[in-house]
């Protein structure tokens, strides 16, 4: 390496050998890369005591010795969810939670031109001082996310505050014809001799300055500090959600002795926005409705041990969808998916993973020390990680939290000021499920309530209802919905529409759709609410769960948990959220076989109007009501065989889609 070379990211994700720790006998180690867990097949299978416990990941390492002089880092994207790290058999440090990065200096710990070990100890078992405690979801086992040497030179911007990029941008004052930016930047001297060194931030456009800023100053020997820049753009482009996701790029540079030594590079999205009691969310000034889903991030057969693609796709089906906003539920997700939000524009809540009992379930909270100290440690990780995207508008301080036994709510307000004292520019929220006169509700700035209305209880009118009620009785709250959903079987088809048992095996996928149709009517008619966010985006694994059509999933995606099936209430969405797409679709395409003759068939668009055809005979053209729904009733089926096609014409376009079912007699 040049002796002014910057920093280089090797990737170690290849070659580990790993083995559980009861594994004591030799040549028990398998070959694995990373990502990876070891509860694909057992947590997936439904199988509520998969193996939570401790898995070992060793891989050799060569040093070369043209490294001497640097400073090397280890950096995990995510391990899952105690990790010690040992080089050459010495202990090098510990993390404890499963969802945010950290870095380990091995500079001192390792042998020059000489393979070392790297040995990963991970633990997954359940921990009461370690965010979550419980979880309607998996809690996989693994490095599950990448893992990174970072070479520097001594002189860095430093990697080691909280695994953050060591580059903060603040948005000091952000309008339409001006934005001052504060840059607070960390550097560290690994060195025992005291360096001058000059700092510098270019804000580029593509390859073009749009403005620059420098300053010289003094680092003493074996010392860190943090630096401060201000850059002031006028008539800055604005980051403006899917409309236009712009994004600047500011490069922060490190020079001595006139050559660049190292350089973090952060994406710079400029925008300003409020959330209105009354109105809702505002985005530049503008009104922007927030339609959002949440999204797990785990998958069939790989569990969480996800790659870029299927971070892509994931993000690539929800803008299809039309999707605006994301709540990542319930713990920090991979910083390439955040990266793709701030690129596809859209509004995000990031959260750390304080999830409560959901009524079933054990305690969320224990009021312990370390407990109480894990959870501020999280935070400030997933603030300082994540503090860049403009993507992320709100924090997320717990999910479904009860005062039962261990009181939290004292507990919130010090997540709430840590949050604060970390970031003074965002927004912090919480997802409830308790009565909006409990005291946790009014802690942070906005509040969301998780509603399942026609699923768990009640009938969907239920939730405008409750709604109205809260927003009369507490007029300067600003609410949202964060939770609502309800679940369904591709494989389970009915011809009535009849609402099932949520913890049943039968999950019709109609009653999915007619629960979504009427929840979106009641949440697109109240402006005041700030959010809705779909549970869920996708099917997720959930082993202890027995319902649907097999044990161990989480059925209330609007896709299919391996993304391969777009469910009927997907469609609906689309018709109504997607307008740069023309939509066409007939609901109920699965529903194959069929007993009753006369039949109501349902369409969604976003079109003026469709024709149905029943084998080749016109039912009549039908307008899309409010909601994108398109309703031809009393449609008669003829025995055996029976096409059913909706067509869209106008002077530039035609759309069609086609279906066949088959009549049979239940006698």
């Amino acid at each position: 390496m040049p002796a002014f070379a910057q920093r280089q990211d090797i990737l170690l994700n290849d070659d580990w050998n790993f083995r559980f720790s009861h594994q004591v006998q030799k040549n028990t180690a398998v070959r694995v890369d990373l990502p990876h867990t070891w509860n694909a097949q057992d947590a997936l299978s439904g199988k509520p005591d998969y193996k939570r416990g401790i898995g070992n990941y060793e891989k050799k390492l060569f040093i070369r010795s043209e490294w001497q002089g640097k400073r090397l880092f280890l950096r995990f994207e995510g391990v899952n969810s105690v990790a010690n790290l040992f080089i050459n058999n010495l202990h090098v440090g510990e993390h404890r939670g499963g969802y945010g990065a950290f870095i380990f200096e091995i500079t001192g710990k390792v042998e020059y031109g000489k393979e070392n070990s790297i040995l990963v100890r991970v633990n997954n078992g359940e921990q009461l001082d370690v965010m979550p405690l419980v979880g309607d979801f998996n809690f996989y086992g693994g490095i599950y996310r990448d893992v990174h040497l970072l070479i520097t030179d001594k002189i860095c911007i430093s990697p080691l505050d909280y695994a953050s990029p060591g580059v903060r941008l603040i948005q000091d004052s952000v309008s339409h014809k001006y934005a001052r930016i504060e840059a607070l930047i960390e550097v560290s001297n690994g060195s025992n001799k005291a360096q001058e060194i000059e700092l510098r931030i270019c804000v580029r456009n593509g390859k073009k300055a749009v403005t620059e800023r420098k300053e010289r100053f003094s680092l003493s020997g074996n010392s860190d500090t943090q630096q401060r820049l201000v850059c002031e753009i006028v008539n800055p482009r604005l980051w403006n959600g899917r409309q236009a996701p712009f994004l600047y790029q500011a490069e922060v540079t490190l020079v001595r002795d006139g050559h660049v030594i190292d350089k973090v590079t952060q994406p710079l999205g400029l925008r300003f926005y409020r959330i209105d009691p009354n109105l809702g969310f505002f985005l530049n000034g503008k009104h922007l409705p927030l339609r959002g889903v949440c999204r797990h991030q785990d998958r069939s057969e790989i569990g969480n041990a996800l790659h870029l693609r299927h971070h892509e796709e994931d993000a690539a089906m929800m803008a299809e969808m039309g999707v605006n906003a994301v709540r990542l539920a319930h713990y920090p997700q991979a910083t390439c998916f955040y990266d793709l939000m701030d690129q596809y524009g859209m509004i995000v809540w990031a959260e750390i993973p304080f999830v409560g009992p959901g009524g079933y379930m054990d305690k969320g909270f224990v009021n312990l020390p370390a407990f109480r100290n894990n959870g501020k440690e999280q935070l400030k990780e997933l603030i300082r990680q994540h503090y860049n995207h403009p993507s992320i508008c709100v924090w997320g301080l717990f999910n479904e939290l009860t005062q039962a036994g261990d009181d939290p709510t004292e507990y919130v307000k010090e997540l709430n000021k840590v949050a604060k004292q970390e970031d003074r520019t965002r927004l912090t929220t919480a997802a409830s499920n308790r009565p909006a006169t409990e005291p946790m509700n009014f802690i942070t700035d906005v509040i969301a309530w998780n509603r399942y209305d026609g699923w768990y209880g009640g009938t969907p009118s239920d939730m405008g209802k409750w709604l109205d009620e809260t927003h009369k009785k507490y007029p300067e709250l600003r609410i949202a919905v964060s939770e609502y959903g309800a679940g369904a079987s591709i494989y389970h088809q009915q011809d009535s529409l009849k609402k099932p048992e949520p913890t049943g095996w039968w999950h019709p996928e109609n009653w999915q759709t007619y629960y979504h149709a009427e929840n979106w009517k009641t949440i697109a008619a109240r402006p005041y609410l700030w959010g809705s966010f779909v549970w869920n985006m996708f099917d997720f694994g959930a082993a202890h769960r027995t319902e649907g059509d097999r044990p161990g999933i989480n059925d209330k995606g609007l896709v299919t948990f391996d993304r391969k099936i777009r469910k009927d209430a997907f469609y609906f969405y689309k018709a109504n959220w997607n307008k740069e797409e023309p939509v066409l679709y007939l609901a109920g395409r699965r529903h194959t076989t069929r007993h009753r003759r006369t039949q109501t068939i349902v369409a969604f668009t976003n079109q003026p109007e469709a024709e149905l055809f029943v084998n080749g005979q016109s039912y009549g053209k039908a307008k899309p009501d409010g909601y994108a729904v398109l309703e031809w009733q009393n449609v008669a089926l003829q025995e055996g065989e029976n096409e059913i096609q909706v067509v869209s014409k106008n002077k530039k376009l035609t759309l069609s889609d086609s279906f066949r079912c088959r009549l049979e007699s239940l006698y």
